[in-house]
């Protein structure tokens, strides 16, 4: 009698979701949609909140359409599965987001709600819901994303920080290089030529790390060669101010506040540039 009450209580507690899932077999190749059927156990039932992820994983191991179908399992990227290595972003019913925090009781929490998985449209694919970042990266070097410390393990402890500019900086410090900011900006586009990446406009995501390395006593050393990628070809001044980026931004980092801060130490270096030379 007792099994039977606990067959029911689980059936209960389980719902079907309907995910539509846009697939692409590689670069270049063209696009298309297949539809899962995956059942979700609510976190009533005592095993904690099914995300969007853990929907991936179940049909990856059951590869087959609503039309009885078999497929290939589905390519996404995922790594902390903790919302702090920002690999698995990607569009969530037509909003930008990482899929391991988006958890199915908030965002299909009825029996036959639908989700829709897009890969991120401002890089490229590289097949299903994985996409390329290179160009991120390769902006985050450009501006020498780094504190210089080559040769300063013998001159001593390091600079002191009050505890002021320690909260200011660790909220910078907060941005995993998701590309939710990216994905969300105007300006920002799909530039499929690599040669074409150091003209392209950065994004907020690159500015606020060139503020919060310009913050660091140490890494404001680099200062200068920062400040000369955000007064060039697809620095700062190509931002167009649509403040899409800090709404979307999953860790709240002031992104405008950001792009005002760098906007600022450009004029101020292009001004000393312009009558010191220098």
């Amino acid at each position: 009698m007792s099994s039977k009450n606990d067959a029911k209580g689980k059936a209960a507690n389980t719902r079907t979701v309907r995910f539509n899932i846009k697939r692409c077999d590689g670069p270049g190749q063209p696009s298309r949609w297949e539809r899962f059927d995956v059942p979700v156990q609510s976190s009533s039932a005592g095993s904690g909140s099914a995300n969007v992820i853990s929907c991936l994983q179940w049909i990856a191991a059951n590869p087959v359409t609503i039309e009885g179908r078999k497929t290939t399992p589905v390519s996404f990227d995922c790594g902390c599965l903790e919302e702090v290595c920002g690999a698995c972003t990607m569009v969530i019913n037509g909003q930008v987001r990482q899929s391991c925090s988006c958890l199915m009781d908030s965002c299909a929490p009825n029996d036959g709600d639908e989700v829709t998985l897009e890969p991120m449209s401002k890089f490229p694919v590289n097949r299903d819901l994985f996409v390329d970042r290179s160009r991120l990266f390769n902006d985050l070097e450009r501006i020498r994303g780094w504190v210089p410390i080559d040769g300063t393990y013998d001159l001593g402890a390091g600079p002191r920080e009050t505890p002021e500019q320690q909260q200011q900086r660790y909220k910078l410090s907060e941005c995993m290089s998701c590309g939710c900011c990216l994905e969300a900006c105007p300006q920002y586009t799909l530039e499929p030529d690599e040669k074409e990446w150091d003209h392209a406009f950065v994004g907020a995501a690159v500015i606020s790390q060139t503020r919060y390395f310009n913050m660091h006593a140490t890494g404001k050393e680099l200062a200068k060669q920062r400040l000369d990628v955000m007064s060039g070809p697809g620095g700062v001044s190509d931002c167009g101010n649509a403040q899409n980026c800090v709404k979307v931004c999953p860790k709240e980092i002031p992104l405008t506040e950001s792009i005002g801060s760098v906007g600022r130490q450009t004029t101020i270096h292009k001004i000393r540039e312009f009558f010191m030379g220098r």
